[in-house]
Protein backbone atom coordinates (compact mmCIF):
# COMPACT_ATOMS: atom_id res chain seq x y z
CA UNK A 1 0.00 0.00 0.00
CA UNK A 2 1.23 3.46 -0.83
CA UNK A 3 1.70 5.05 2.59
CA UNK A 4 1.66 8.56 1.20
CA UNK A 5 -1.97 8.15 0.20
CA UNK A 6 -3.29 6.31 3.25
CA UNK A 7 -3.60 9.48 5.33
CA UNK A 8 -6.40 10.94 3.24
CA UNK A 9 -8.34 7.95 1.91
CA UNK A 10 -11.06 8.51 4.51
CA UNK A 11 -12.04 11.75 2.82
CA UNK A 12 -13.10 10.16 -0.47
CA UNK A 13 -16.78 10.72 0.30
CA UNK A 14 -16.49 14.51 0.40
CA UNK A 15 -16.49 15.94 -3.09
CA UNK A 16 -14.30 18.70 -4.44
CA UNK A 17 -16.36 21.91 -4.60
CA UNK A 18 -17.21 23.02 -8.12
CA UNK A 19 -18.02 26.43 -9.48
CA UNK A 20 -21.78 26.48 -9.88
CA UNK A 21 -23.60 28.62 -12.39
CA UNK A 22 -25.75 30.99 -10.29
CA UNK A 23 -29.46 31.33 -10.99
CA UNK A 24 -30.19 34.20 -13.32
CA UNK A 25 -31.67 37.25 -11.60
CA UNK A 26 -35.11 38.38 -12.68
CA UNK A 27 -35.20 41.01 -15.37
CA UNK A 28 -37.61 43.93 -15.41
CA UNK A 29 -38.44 43.03 -19.02
CA UNK A 30 -38.87 39.29 -18.66
CA UNK A 31 -38.64 36.92 -15.75
CA UNK A 32 -37.00 34.37 -18.08
CA UNK A 33 -34.22 36.56 -19.48
CA UNK A 34 -30.69 35.85 -18.29
CA UNK A 35 -28.15 38.64 -17.83
CA UNK A 36 -26.22 39.11 -21.07
CA UNK A 37 -23.00 37.14 -21.21
CA UNK A 38 -20.10 39.57 -21.59
CA UNK A 39 -18.42 39.39 -24.98
CA UNK A 40 -14.68 39.62 -24.38
CA UNK A 41 -12.10 39.20 -27.11
CA UNK A 42 -9.28 38.43 -24.67
CA UNK A 43 -8.42 37.59 -21.10
CA UNK A 44 -7.30 41.17 -20.54
CA UNK A 45 -10.74 42.47 -21.41
CA UNK A 46 -12.24 39.99 -18.96
CA UNK A 47 -9.87 41.20 -16.24
CA UNK A 48 -10.80 44.80 -16.98
CA UNK A 49 -14.45 43.85 -16.72
CA UNK A 50 -13.92 42.45 -13.21
CA UNK A 51 -11.98 45.53 -12.19
CA UNK A 52 -15.00 47.54 -13.31
CA UNK A 53 -17.10 45.33 -11.02
CA UNK A 54 -14.85 46.27 -8.09
CA UNK A 55 -15.16 49.94 -9.00
CA UNK A 56 -18.93 49.65 -9.26
CA UNK A 57 -19.14 48.16 -5.78
CA UNK A 58 -16.51 50.54 -4.32
CA UNK A 59 -14.55 47.50 -3.14
CA UNK A 60 -10.86 47.86 -2.40
CA UNK A 61 -8.52 45.19 -3.71
CA UNK A 62 -4.82 44.50 -4.09
CA UNK A 63 -3.21 42.85 -7.08
CA UNK A 64 -1.26 39.73 -6.15
CA UNK A 65 0.05 36.67 -7.94
CA UNK A 66 2.12 36.91 -11.10
CA UNK A 67 1.64 40.66 -11.54
CA UNK A 68 2.86 41.40 -8.01
CA UNK A 69 5.87 39.12 -8.54
CA UNK A 70 6.71 41.13 -11.66
CA UNK A 71 6.49 44.40 -9.74
CA UNK A 72 8.49 43.26 -6.71
CA UNK A 73 10.94 40.73 -8.17
CA UNK A 74 11.02 41.40 -11.92
CA UNK A 75 9.83 37.88 -12.78
CA UNK A 76 7.41 37.46 -15.68
CA UNK A 77 4.98 34.54 -15.79
CA UNK A 78 2.49 33.65 -18.46
CA UNK A 79 -0.68 32.66 -16.61
CA UNK A 80 -4.38 32.51 -17.39
CA UNK A 81 -5.40 33.70 -13.97
CA UNK A 82 -5.34 37.03 -12.19
CA UNK A 83 -5.10 37.26 -8.40
CA UNK A 84 -6.97 39.93 -6.48
CA UNK A 85 -6.70 40.19 -2.70
CA UNK A 86 -9.67 41.54 -0.76
CA UNK A 87 -11.11 41.60 2.72
CA UNK A 88 -13.35 38.64 3.64
CA UNK A 89 -16.31 40.92 4.26
CA UNK A 90 -16.28 42.06 0.61
CA UNK A 91 -16.25 38.66 -1.10
CA UNK A 92 -20.00 37.98 -1.19
CA UNK A 93 -20.67 41.42 -2.66
CA UNK A 94 -18.08 40.98 -5.41
CA UNK A 95 -19.45 37.54 -6.29
CA UNK A 96 -22.98 38.92 -6.45
CA UNK A 97 -21.94 41.82 -8.69
CA UNK A 98 -19.96 39.42 -10.92
CA UNK A 99 -23.00 37.17 -11.36
CA UNK A 100 -25.19 40.13 -12.22
CA UNK A 101 -22.61 41.10 -14.84
CA UNK A 102 -23.02 37.64 -16.42
CA UNK A 103 -19.99 35.79 -15.10
CA UNK A 104 -19.79 32.41 -13.38
CA UNK A 105 -18.68 33.23 -9.85
CA UNK A 106 -18.63 31.26 -6.61
CA UNK A 107 -16.51 30.06 -3.73
CA UNK A 108 -13.91 27.44 -4.60
CA UNK A 109 -12.94 26.81 -0.96
CA UNK A 110 -15.03 28.96 1.40
CA UNK A 111 -12.27 29.41 3.96
CA UNK A 112 -9.85 31.20 1.62
CA UNK A 113 -10.64 31.62 -2.10
CA UNK A 114 -13.42 32.34 -4.60
CA UNK A 115 -13.24 32.39 -8.40
CA UNK A 116 -14.76 34.27 -11.30
CA UNK A 117 -14.65 32.45 -14.66
CA UNK A 118 -14.84 33.49 -18.27
CA UNK A 119 -13.93 30.78 -20.77
CA UNK A 120 -10.41 29.53 -20.10
CA UNK A 121 -9.59 32.58 -18.03
CA UNK A 122 -10.39 33.13 -14.38
CA UNK A 123 -9.77 35.48 -11.51
CA UNK A 124 -8.87 34.30 -8.03
CA UNK A 125 -10.40 36.30 -5.22
CA UNK A 126 -8.12 35.59 -2.27
CA UNK A 127 -8.88 36.66 1.28
CA UNK A 128 -6.78 34.21 3.31
CA UNK A 129 -4.18 31.53 2.76
CA UNK A 130 -5.15 27.91 2.13
CA UNK A 131 -4.12 26.97 5.66
CA UNK A 132 -6.63 29.40 7.17
CA UNK A 133 -4.01 31.98 8.20
CA UNK A 134 -2.83 35.28 6.66
CA UNK A 135 -6.24 36.93 6.47
CA UNK A 136 -6.40 40.11 4.42
CA UNK A 137 -7.18 43.06 6.69
CA UNK A 138 -6.97 46.84 6.62
CA UNK A 139 -3.23 46.87 7.34
CA UNK A 140 -2.49 45.19 3.99
CA UNK A 141 -3.66 48.31 2.17
CA UNK A 142 -1.71 50.98 4.07
CA UNK A 143 1.82 50.28 2.70
CA UNK A 144 0.71 49.04 -0.73
CA UNK A 145 2.27 50.88 -3.67
CA UNK A 146 0.18 51.91 -6.64
CA UNK A 147 0.70 50.71 -10.19
CA UNK A 148 -1.26 50.90 -13.41
CA UNK A 149 -2.89 47.54 -14.06
CA UNK A 150 -4.75 47.13 -17.37
CA UNK A 151 -5.49 50.82 -17.44
CA UNK A 152 -6.66 50.94 -13.81
CA UNK A 153 -4.67 52.56 -10.99
CA UNK A 154 -4.48 49.72 -8.47
CA UNK A 155 -2.43 48.93 -5.42
CA UNK A 156 -0.10 45.95 -5.40
CA UNK A 157 0.08 43.47 -2.54
CA UNK A 158 3.02 44.47 -0.31
CA UNK A 159 6.10 42.28 -0.45
CA UNK A 160 5.88 41.62 3.29
CA UNK A 161 2.43 40.08 2.99
CA UNK A 162 3.45 38.09 -0.09
CA UNK A 163 6.37 36.60 1.84
CA UNK A 164 4.08 35.86 4.78
CA UNK A 165 1.52 33.96 2.67
CA UNK A 166 4.04 32.13 0.51
CA UNK A 167 6.21 31.06 3.45
CA UNK A 168 3.68 28.38 4.45
CA UNK A 169 3.36 26.80 1.00
CA UNK A 170 5.44 23.63 1.24
CA UNK A 171 3.32 21.05 -0.53
CA UNK A 172 4.76 18.07 -2.37
CA UNK A 173 3.40 19.46 -5.63
CA UNK A 174 4.11 23.13 -4.88
CA UNK A 175 6.78 24.90 -2.88
CA UNK A 176 6.91 28.71 -2.91
CA UNK A 177 10.38 28.96 -1.41
CA UNK A 178 11.95 30.20 -4.65
CA UNK A 179 9.41 33.03 -4.82
CA UNK A 180 10.41 34.06 -1.32
CA UNK A 181 14.10 33.97 -2.25
CA UNK A 182 13.43 36.20 -5.25
CA UNK A 183 11.31 38.60 -3.21
CA UNK A 184 14.03 38.86 -0.57
CA UNK A 185 16.72 39.32 -3.22
CA UNK A 186 14.85 42.28 -4.68
CA UNK A 187 13.24 43.88 -1.64
CA UNK A 188 15.25 42.99 1.49
CA UNK A 189 16.78 46.48 1.60
CA UNK A 190 13.34 48.11 1.64
CA UNK A 191 11.24 45.71 3.71
CA UNK A 192 9.51 46.77 6.89
CA UNK A 193 11.25 44.04 8.85
CA UNK A 194 9.53 44.59 12.22
CA UNK A 195 6.15 44.33 10.47
CA UNK A 196 7.21 41.19 8.62
CA UNK A 197 8.37 39.51 11.83
CA UNK A 198 5.17 40.52 13.62
CA UNK A 199 3.09 38.99 10.81
CA UNK A 200 4.45 35.54 11.61
CA UNK A 201 3.82 35.85 15.34
CA UNK A 202 4.26 32.48 17.01
CA UNK A 203 5.26 30.99 13.66
CA UNK A 204 8.53 32.94 13.59
CA UNK A 205 10.47 29.71 12.98
CA UNK A 206 8.89 29.53 9.52
CA UNK A 207 10.34 32.95 8.67
CA UNK A 208 13.72 32.06 10.18
CA UNK A 209 13.93 28.92 8.04
CA UNK A 210 13.54 30.98 4.86
CA UNK A 211 16.05 33.58 6.00
CA UNK A 212 18.62 30.87 6.67
CA UNK A 213 17.95 29.41 3.23
CA UNK A 214 18.41 32.83 1.65
CA UNK A 215 22.02 32.93 2.85
CA UNK A 216 22.57 29.59 1.16
CA UNK A 217 20.94 30.59 -2.13
CA UNK A 218 22.60 34.02 -2.34
CA UNK A 219 25.82 33.87 -0.28
CA UNK A 220 27.03 37.27 -1.53
CA UNK A 221 23.77 38.92 -0.44
CA UNK A 222 23.31 37.29 2.93
CA UNK A 223 24.28 40.59 4.58
CA UNK A 224 21.02 42.11 3.26
CA UNK A 225 19.09 40.30 5.99
CA UNK A 226 19.40 42.73 8.93
CA UNK A 227 21.69 41.36 11.62
CA UNK A 228 19.33 42.51 14.37
CA UNK A 229 16.49 40.48 12.84
CA UNK A 230 18.56 37.31 12.68
CA UNK A 231 19.91 37.93 16.18
CA UNK A 232 16.37 38.28 17.50
CA UNK A 233 15.08 35.12 15.83
CA UNK A 234 18.15 33.07 16.67
CA UNK A 235 17.89 34.26 20.26
CA UNK A 236 14.32 32.95 20.37
CA UNK A 237 15.58 29.68 18.94
CA UNK A 238 18.21 29.33 21.66
CA UNK A 239 15.66 30.13 24.35
CA UNK A 240 13.21 27.51 23.07
CA UNK A 241 15.72 24.81 22.21
CA UNK A 242 15.04 22.76 25.31
CA UNK A 243 12.64 19.94 26.13
CA UNK A 244 9.11 21.02 26.96
CA UNK A 245 6.91 19.54 29.65
CA UNK A 246 3.80 20.37 27.64
CA UNK A 247 1.85 17.13 27.27
CA UNK A 248 -0.04 18.44 24.23
CA UNK A 249 1.33 16.64 21.17
CA UNK A 250 0.90 19.30 18.50
CA UNK A 251 1.87 19.03 14.83
CA UNK A 252 2.09 22.34 12.96
CA UNK A 253 3.19 20.59 9.78
CA UNK A 254 -0.39 20.71 8.51
CA UNK A 255 -0.04 24.49 8.25
CA UNK A 256 2.72 23.88 5.69
CA UNK A 257 1.25 20.94 3.78
CA UNK A 258 -2.30 19.62 3.87
CA UNK A 259 -1.13 16.18 2.66
CA UNK A 260 2.29 15.28 3.97
CA UNK A 261 1.55 15.44 7.70
CA UNK A 262 -1.70 13.49 7.69
CA UNK A 263 0.02 10.35 9.07
CA UNK A 264 1.01 12.42 12.11
CA UNK A 265 -2.63 13.34 12.72
CA UNK A 266 -4.35 10.10 11.80
CA UNK A 267 -1.84 7.44 12.85
CA UNK A 268 0.45 8.91 15.47
CA UNK A 269 -2.00 10.92 17.56
CA UNK A 270 -0.74 14.45 17.01
CA UNK A 271 -3.19 17.33 17.29
CA UNK A 272 -3.84 19.19 14.05
CA UNK A 273 -2.75 22.82 14.36
CA UNK A 274 -5.41 23.81 11.82
CA UNK A 275 -8.01 23.31 14.55
CA UNK A 276 -6.53 26.07 16.72
CA UNK A 277 -8.78 29.13 17.20
CA UNK A 278 -6.40 31.41 15.27
CA UNK A 279 -6.91 29.36 12.09
CA UNK A 280 -10.01 30.46 10.18
CA UNK A 281 -11.17 27.03 9.07
CA UNK A 282 -14.03 24.88 10.33
CA UNK A 283 -13.76 21.12 10.65
CA UNK A 284 -16.01 20.73 7.61
CA UNK A 285 -13.83 23.08 5.55
CA UNK A 286 -10.73 21.20 6.71
CA UNK A 287 -12.21 17.92 5.44
CA UNK A 288 -13.16 19.45 2.09
CA UNK A 289 -9.72 21.04 1.70
CA UNK A 290 -8.01 17.75 2.54
CA UNK A 291 -10.27 15.74 0.27
CA UNK A 292 -9.11 17.83 -2.71
CA UNK A 293 -5.67 16.20 -2.39
CA UNK A 294 -7.02 12.92 -3.75
CA UNK A 295 -8.51 14.67 -6.76
CA UNK A 296 -5.20 16.42 -7.40
CA UNK A 297 -3.15 13.23 -7.33
CA UNK A 298 -5.60 11.35 -9.56
CA UNK A 299 -5.13 14.07 -12.19
CA UNK A 300 -1.32 13.91 -12.15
Amino acid sequence: MNRRRTGFRRFHHVYFPKIQTPPAPLSRVSAFMKPPRPQHASGEEFYRGILDVFNEGSVECLVGGAFAMRVHAGIDRDTKDFDLMLRPRDVERVLDLSRKAGYHADFAFPHWIAKVHFGEHFIDLIYRAGNGLCEVDDSWFVPAQEAEVLGHPLRVCPAEEMIWQKAYVMERERFDGADIMHLLRSTAHALDWPRLVSRFGEDWRVLLSHLVLFGFVYPRQRHEIPAEILDDLLGRLRDENSPTSDADELCRGTLLSRAQYLPDIERWGYRDARLDPRVRMTREELVTWTNAIDRLHRSR
